[in-house]
């Protein structure tokens, strides 16, 4: 199987795992295109590749923006979705409308990006979740249940959506900018805690997902799936 020339989207691949999604697939020989609701990330991101990917603003919360770009272009063979902004916190001191936004970000931007996206036969659709959905943590319900809530779907619209493959990523804590506000010190310390703790002896890398998030569109028969890639989080 190769993924040479065909034509992938990365929704949400101005940075982190998404970033490094489509840096893989440029290496892969894909047709790359980014998507990100900032023009300057875009621009950013689009430098940093080497200037050999598109790049598109897109919000996902904008249904009729989205059902404008798929009607605009042909059929992808891939779209990978990693955008999301979510706040995590205790269910007592998170605000509702904090809880709400984080719902609406992650799981109902990921369902507008599915009803709107036009795939090719035998194409596919993956998502990005997170392991709390196994593993759940006090102080991240929210989290836990918005990635649960994107796996469930994922085995719904493998059978809607069939013969296009459906498929999500499940990450436990990975190296990306959203942790970049944290002071270095403070940084470093909770990355060395983590891999310590980990049986893998080390926290994941973009680059990492980005192996599975390849391996799930070039396999044609994966669908339904959530692949955790964390580590071994599960397991302590």
């Amino acid at each position: 199987m190769s993924l040479k020339d065909n034509r992938i989207l990365v929704v949400g691949g101005s940075s982190g795992i998404g970033f490094g999604v489509a840096q893989a697939a440029l290496a892969r020989g894909a047709q790359v295109t980014i998507a990100s609701r900032s023009a300057q990330k875009i621009e950013d991101a689009c430098k940093r590749l080497g200037g050999k990917v598109a790049g598109v603003t897109l919000d996902t919360g904008d249904a009729a923006a989205l059902e404008a770009f798929f009607a605009e272009r042909e059929a992808w063979e891939h779209v990978y979705c990693s955008a999301a902004s979510t706040k995590v916190a205790a269910v007592k001191e998170l605000s509702l409308e904090d809880a709400q936004a984080s719902f609406e970000s992650k799981f109902w931007g990921a369902y507008r990006l599915a009803r709107a996206a036009k795939i090719g036969h035998g194409g596919s659709l993956t998502f990005t979740s997170g392991f709390l959905s196994k593993r759940p943590k006090a102080g991240a319900a929210i989290q836990g249940a918005i990635n649960a809530g994107l796996e469930g779907l994922t085995r719904g619209l493998a059978l809607e959506f069939a013969p296009v493959r459906v498929n999500c990523i499940s990450p436990g804590l990975v190296k990306t900018e959203m942790y970049e506000t944290l002071e270095g010190d403070s940084r470093r310390a909770m990355f060395d805690n983590a891999a310590d703790r980990l049986p893998a002896g080390r926290v994941g890398l973009p680059e990492h997902i980005a192996i599975q998030a390849l391996a799930l569109m070039d396999n044609p028969y994966m669908t339904g799936t959530t692949v955790f890639v964390e580590g071994g989080g599960l397991l302590v």
